[in-house]
């Protein structure tokens, strides 16, 4: 019953809310400025609601005592995200104003830097900020890919696809759910992914040179999943020692703190 007292009572619902208005209004924003068609409209609305319940059934399942300044700004993110989502989805059935949509993005890119600075500096670092951060970076990426799709070709598709492939894998592979230690390596080439596929998206460069410079991304990325792989199998007795229990020597505590799943920072 306490913890019922405290899931109720915790001020998570205003925020939520909040965002999911904050939301549509964006839509309704984009269908008068830039055109929005009901494709769009329609797509942004269930991304809207399907945030709204993922999130209030991740919140009232954590132990955070309340939404904090940087899940805010995550959440702004996500609402960004919610009107590419539209975007792209409308582009399937008219010209998608590039414009519009690349500002979008690339704010959501920028705001990604400052929602992981204000965990720290406010000390609100969370499991579950890092993993709302990481799940919005992923999707953001995502649905960049599906708008190349067109230009440049299905296998686009592989960078925003990789990383669900491997949390798939790792239902199966217990391994793969291991932790990760901090490597600046990865994160600037999971932050090359955005930048170099906005820059394709914007039409500022040539086919033949946004089709490299997004196939390099690829390289990269390809490149850092399997060195995380590599790491992992080569830990995996450690891994499985930790999931038995504490207690156990080879579960030390300078065991690495995040995996790939998980998130980054926060």
């Amino acid at each position: 019953m306490a913890v019922q007292e405290r899931y109720d009572t915790r001020p998570f619902g205003p925020d939520i809310t909040a965002g999911t208005g904050v939301q549509l209004l964006v839509l309704e924003a984009l269908r008068r400025v830039a055109g929005l068609g009901t494709v769009g409209w329609l797509t942004g609305g269930v991304f809207a609601v399907a945030t709204w319940g993922v999130l209030t059934v991740a919140l009232r399942r954590s132990w955070s005592p309340s939404f904090g300044m940087a899940n805010r700004v995550t959440l702004a993110r996500t609402i960004l995200v919610g009107g590419v989502t539209a975007l792209v989805a409308d582009s399937f059935a008219r010209p998608a104003p590039v414009a519009v949509l690349v500002v979008l993005a690339a704010v959501a890119l920028v705001l990604d830097a400052v929602d992981g600075q204000v965990a720290r500096r406010t000390g609100t670092v969370t499991p579950l900020g890092a993993r709302f951060d990481m799940e919005v970076d992923a999707f953001l990426i995502l649905v960049l890919c599906v708008f190349l799709v067109v230009p440049l070709g299905a296998w686009v598709l592989c960078i925003g696809l990789m990383r669900y492939v491997f949390v798939a894998a790792s239902w199966f592979l217990p391994w793969l759910g291991g932790a990760l230690p901090h490597s600046m390596a990865r994160k600037t080439v999971a932050a090359l992914q955005g930048v170099v596929l906005v820059l394709a998206g914007s039409g500022v460069l040539p086919p033949t040179a946004a089709a490299t410079a997004v196939g390099g991304a690829l390289a990269l990325l390809v490149w850092s999943f399997g060195r995380d792989v590599g790491w992992l199998w080569r830990v995996r007795g450690l891994t499985a020692a930790a999931a038995a229990g504490p207690g156990r020597d080879s579960a030390g505590a300078g065991a690495p703190a995040m995996s790939r799943r998980a998130g980054p920072d926060r």
